[in-house]
């Protein structure tokens, strides 16, 4: 055999060997994913997998189901939840305190039927005549848009006016279905989950001096299995590279 061809042969046997090294170092990463970045995540999904090889299974949900998931003993490697419910799953222990990384925030959209007649919301007082002046409303009970939501109008003082037109869901998912059925004319969400919806669009965002924000952030879970790819899935959700499915979404820094 010629020296040329014995290294040809040693470098492609070295390029075998790191590719099966690859193979063998690749995770499952199993990741509880709260519905306010779910589009987001799912863009993600396939771009993280082809740049390191790990696997994701990635459960989405209420932020508040999730952290009762978690709390009764879940398996998971990484979760992005609110800010609220990360913080009480550390002090449960259930997440490395170190972990926690903010990847984005959104705010809060008056979702329509697509192709419906827009009111303007522009200001405070705008806001409120459209929603006194809306047929109805639909908003998720635990989701943190509806929380929010419903601080608002208690703040803002029209809570038992709009009491008789106003619909609760269990999820965002619902919300959307109630719009795209007819049987609300508005429906409360956060802009990352109107946007993706075929069928419903952005009214308008929530003027700015009443409008809330949900952050959403990570963690790995304390002593999870997969630690190192739970930390490389959340460095790579902050990265230059996810910057683009973020923006895409409505979301922001």
């Amino acid at each position: 055999m010629t020296p040329r061809r014995t290294i040809s042969l040693a470098v492609g046997l070295g390029l075998l060997v790191l590719a099966q090294a690859g193979v063998a170092n690749a995770a499952e990463i199993k990741v509880l994913c709260s519905n306010g970045i779910k589009a987001v995540v799912e863009d993600l999904v396939p771009q993280f997998e082809r740049a390191t090889k790990h696997k994701l299974v990635v459960t989405y949900g209420l932020a508040a189901t999730l952290k009762r998931q978690i709390d009764a003993g879940e398996p998971f490697d990484v979760a992005i939840l609110t800010p609220q419910t990360m913080d009480d799953a550390i002090k449960g222990g259930k997440i490395a305190a170190e972990t926690r990384t903010t990847i984005a925030r959104v705010g809060l959209a008056i979702a329509i039927r697509s192709g419906a007649r827009k009111t303007d919301i522009s200001t405070t007082d705008a806001f409120k005549r459209a929603l006194l002046n809306a047929k109805s409303i639909v908003y998720a009970k635990e989701g943190a848009s509806g929380v929010a939501f419903t601080a608002l109008i208690q703040r803002l003082g029209i809570t038992e006016n709009l009491k008789s037109k106003s619909k609760a869901t269990a999820t965002g998912e619902e919300v959307s279905e109630s719009i795209l059925r007819g049987e609300s004319e508005f429906g409360v969400l956060p802009v990352s989950e109107i946007v993706p919806v075929k069928g419903i669009e952005v009214m308008a965002p929530f003027p700015a001096e009443v409008q809330s924000y949900i952050v959403m952030v990570a963690g790995a879970a304390n002593g999870g299995k997969q630690g190192a790819a739970a930390k490389e899935l959340i460095a790579y959700l902050t990265s230059p590279a996810a910057m683009p499915a973020i923006k895409a979404k409505g979301m922001e820094r």
